[in-house]
């Protein structure tokens, strides 16, 4: 196996999606986001981080210093972001059941932020790009579990920092990533 430079990429440019749960995802590469799927806008510069993690269990026998055997017990997967866009979106994402209304027409508006949300799933989307490489990864069932601190300061923008967590759905699945990438064609 040797080493090839041009399978190396980057997140160049990318967008976050949120969508009701049980939006229909784009089938592949080319089709367009449609209407449901909102686009979260800005995200700061440190993009986004995907992790990926599963725990173990190990069973010991009194035969062996080593497990004899490991056994899933589970798998975790989110996404990080940091949204510095202020939106409507944005902003009632990161306070869950939280509602805009207008106070005063086109000048004012008030944000009620509930004291006991409750739960809130939606489907998520992301999508970033590599020059011609298109990556794609949808996640239908999700949920905001984890936000950051908000600091307001004149040497950076605002920022709502959020980690949607994936949950498992229907299929087998919790994820889905679809990309156009010739390095992962199968080797023959």
């Amino acid at each position: 196996m040797s080493n090839d430079a041009d399978n190396v990429r980057a997140a160049l440019n990318g967008s976050i999606f949120m969508a009701p749960k049980g939006t229909t995802a784009p089938a592949d590469l080319t089709a367009p986001w449609d209407a449901a799927w909102v686009d979260l806008g800005y995200m700061s510069d440190d993009g986004v981080s995907m992790e990926y993690s599963t725990d173990v269990e190990d069973i010991n026998a009194w035969q062996s210093l080593s497990p004899v055997r490991r056994i899933l017990t589970s798998v975790d997967m989110t996404l990080g972001f940091t949204a510095i866009e202020l939106k409507a979106r944005t902003v009632t994402a990161f306070f869950p059941g939280a509602t805009i209304s207008e106070v005063v027409a086109d000048t004012v508006y008030r944000l009620d932020i509930p004291a006991a949300p409750g739960p809130q799933e939606f489907a998520f989307g992301l999508e970033w790009v590599d020059g011609s490489i298109v990556n794609r990864l949808v996640i239908p069932r999700g949920e905001i579990t984890d936000r950051g601190t908000i600091t307001l300061g004149r040497s950076a923008a605002v920022g709502l920092e959020m980690t949607v967590s994936a949950y498992a759905s229907s299929a087998p699945e919790i994820a889905t990533w679809l990309s156009n990438d010739p390095s992962w064609a199968l080797a023959a």
